[in-house]
């Protein structure tokens, strides 16, 4: 797999209950080797045609991936799978009753549901997929991996690194910003610099 995974995706669907009560499927799109999210939706009623639309906005015309992993989900039937070979990809379906073999996706999965889900409760799926789009940026650019490194899937371009005296001090131009994700439940922190 590793030898591979510049060129591997894989997805998976979750649900979220509103509180309504009302059933929404997540559907995610992950990169193996960078562990960077390409894509998130949500849906009331997951279908094939759907599924399909979602990975064509997820993997453009022009990518260099070969393989996507999914599970034997009902959704991905037999024409959705001819579909995705017309986008070029390869797709490796799971043995049954076997997550481990997409653990990838399933953790994910698994983050999603500790860092976001597990603590709020979505209103309706518009509500839902406005969270989604605040913990993806997250978890793309503001949370650090330690499948890479750890690092970041998609690091923000390189600051400057300032020289100063000793190391456990900050510069004296600048400070520790701090910004608040999906309302403070997670935070996200950058050097700044310090007002005149």
């Amino acid at each position: 797999m590793r030898n591979h995974a510049q060129a591997i995706v894989a997805c998976d669907f979750c649900v979220a209950i509103t509180a309504a009560f009302h059933i929404l499927y997540v559907f995610v799109v992950i990169e193996h080797a960078s562990r960077r999210l390409l894509h998130v939706n949500v849906t009331e009623h997951p279908t094939a045609e759907w599924t399909l639309h979602q990975l064509r906005e997820a993997i453009s015309g022009d990518h260099a991936y070969r393989f996507l992993i999914h599970d034997r989900y009902s959704i991905f039937s037999q024409a959705l799978d001819r579909s995705i070979r017309h986008l070029g990809l390869r797709v490796l379906k799971t043995p049954p009753r076997h997550p481990q073999a997409n653990s990838i996706g399933e953790r994910v999965l698994g983050t999603l549901r500790r860092e976001a889900l597990d603590y709020v409760i979505p209103l309706t799926d518009n509500h839902l997929r406005r969270l989604l789009h605040e913990w993806v940026g997250h978890y793309n650019t503001g949370r650090p991996h330690m499948s890479v490194g750890p690092g970041l899937p998609q690091p923000p371009a390189a600051q400057p690194v300032a020289l100063h005296t000793h190391r456990h001090r900050l510069p004296e131009h600048q400070r520790v910003v701090t910004s608040p994700i999906l309302s403070g439940l997670h935070h996200e922190y950058r050097l700044g610099k310090k007002a005149a």
